[in-house]
């Protein structure tokens, strides 16, 4: 039976990415679901009501889908956002005991949006969480979309999940989260404050960061034009750039969509989400998981040759698939998760697992790492993993976040709400993190002090 998931979307990206991803799972069950039946698929997802009551009945599975509703809480502090979506082709999804918001915003300052409005809108969180908790029969897990740079997402986002964590801690969390440009002055202190909570009570973290997606964009785009002279390759225009940021969220809704098919879909191996943070995260603090994908053009709606299943393996483990700006294969593999999608033999898979070991460093005490999935139809793969090169990521943002904190700029702001030593217990933190998968990383065939989770 399948079970059900609560996404909680927060902030403006959580939003957007959220939306799309909405989308995405609504046309997919509707290319399986012909009859318009609302099967067990579709209720990991969605709850079916009948509207004629003041308060909405559910209809049971097997019956005629009615009206459908995303088993989701909406919140951001400012109205637009969900006005758009309300006023949006989706917005029938959401009614208003699903939707937190207020009129002001964070102002991009985390401890604006995780001790102000989280201690203010903390009962009604919990209170909606668990509307939406009480009309599920086998609740898996929570999903948290946010982004990292900004007030709302990061603060409230991360106060959203350490109450889940309170209230609601046997059910998994995963937090998908966007890693910031540098165009908001204060996104390093909000990005290296919202991790120290990630680390501490999120089961599994995707990280995607936009210059990756931007990056992903432009690799499209060149193969497009390729051969083609004189074209200047402008996605990351700011005329464009509308356009782009939703092709970036469609890349990350792709990730999110094929992630939970195991949990909507029979498939010839199934990977439930709680094996994913069983397999994949074998440490504590350390649930940080670097994603990729392939094939991309299908995502985007490109016209290209389409791509061999060879060449998909060889794809994911690529730093120009990933989507976060690291390289794996130059670091150490703790664990990798493999999420395939179509018509394929179990023996392809291993032999191609077979074949691309020799560009993975995987740690000595898990040489045989991976976790395999195998699903219908779209063909894609999922490569999930547990690296050392995330730190790159990590270091920049340290490095971002002492350029500003050697000279306590904009700390003012922050300490409207919380105390200054809240900064270097973040940094803490984050040291903490990068020092643990420096030393899996500097061991590599070395015995190391750190034990797994076992």
């Amino acid at each position: 039976m399948p079970r059900e998931l609560i996404t909680i979307q927060v902030g403006q990206c959580g939003n957007q990415v959220a939306m799309r991803f909405w989308d995405l799972a609504l046309q997919e069950h509707a290319r399986y679901n012909k009859s318009a039946i609302y099967d067990e698929p579709l209720s990991s997802f969605f709850r079916n009501v009948d509207t004629r009551y003041a308060e909405p009945v559910d209809i049971p599975v097997g019956k005629q889908i009615s009206n459908l509703r995303a088993r989701s809480v909406v919140i951001d502090m400012e109205e637009g956002v969900i006005n758009n979506i309300l006023r949006s082709d989706l917005g029938e999804l959401f009614d208003s005991r699903q939707l937190i918001s207020d009129v002001s915003g964070a102002g991009n300052n985390w401890a604006h949006g995780h001790y102000e409005y989280g201690a203010k809108y903390h009962d009604e969180i919990i209170e909606k969480v668990r509307y939406n908790v009480e009309h599920c029969d086998s609740l898996q897990s929570f999903f948290l979309m946010h982004s990292m740079g900004g007030g709302t997402g990061s603060g409230v986002g991360t106060y959203t999940l350490s109450i889940l964590a309170d209230y609601f801690p046997e059910v998994f969390r995963f937090s998908t989260v966007v890693f910031p440009e540098d165009d908001v002055v204060t996104g390093p202190y909000n990005s290296v404050l919202a991790m120290s909570v990630l680390s501490e009570f999120a089961d599994c973290v995707l990280p995607v960061d936009n210059q990756a997606l931007i990056g992903i964009l432009q690799m499209i785009e060149e193969s497009k034009r390729k051969g083609k002279s004189g074209i200047k390759n402008d996605l990351a225009e700011p005329s464009d750039k509308k356009e782009a940021f939703a092709k970036m969220n469609n890349i990350i809704a792709h990730m999110l969509n094929n992630l939970t098919c195991s949990m909507r879909f029979e498939g010839m191996l199934n990977v439930d989400l709680n094996e994913i943070t069983m397999n994949l995260v074998p440490f504590p603090k350390m649930p940080y998981l670097v994603s990729s994908i392939s094939p991309l053009y299908s995502i985007l709606d490109v016209k290209m040759e389409p791509r061999r299943l060879d060449q998909v393996f060889s794809d994911v483990i690529d730093k120009d698939f990933q989507l976060l700006k690291v390289d794996p294969k130059h670091s150490t593999y703790l664990a990798c998760g493999l999420i395939l999608r179509g018509d394929a033999k179990i023996s392809d898979i291993h032999r191609n697992i077979n074949r691309i070991k020799s560009d993975m460093n995987m740690i000595h005490w898990n040489q045989e790492g991976y976790k395999i999935g195998l699903f219908g139809m779209p063909y894609s793969l999922l490569c999930l993993s547990n690296n050392s090169c995330i730190t790159t990521t990590f270091a920049n943002l340290r490095q971002k976040f002492m350029r500003l904190y050697k000279r306590k700029a904009n700390t003012h702001h922050y300490t409207e709400f919380m105390e200054i030593s809240r900064f270097d217990q973040a940094l803490e933190s984050l040291d903490d993190v990068m020092g643990k998968y420096t030393e899996l990383n500097v061991s590599k065939g070395k015995a190391s002090r750190i034990k797994p989770v076992i």
